[in-house]
C-alpha cells in the first residue's frame, strides 16, 4: 500500500521486488484505483448535491 503512495525505503523496495508476483501488483493497483475513484465520486456528489 505504501508503494502505491510512493512512500518506501529503497531497501524495502528492493526486498519486495524480489518476492512480488506481477499479477498481484496489477490487481492491487486496479483495486486501489477503483476505491480512489469511488471516494472521489462520493465526495463530489456530497459537495454538489
Amino acid at each position: 500500500m505504501w508503494s502505491f503512495l510512493g512512500v518506501r525505503k529503497r531497501r524495502d523496495l528492493e526486498a519486495d521486488a524480489t518476492h512480488l508476483n506481477p499479477l498481484h501488483v496489477i490487481v492491487a493497483a486496479l483495486i486501489c484505483t477503483a476505491i480512489f475513484i469511488g471516494v472521489l465520486i462520493f465526495v463530489v456528489r456530497l459537495v454538489v448535491g
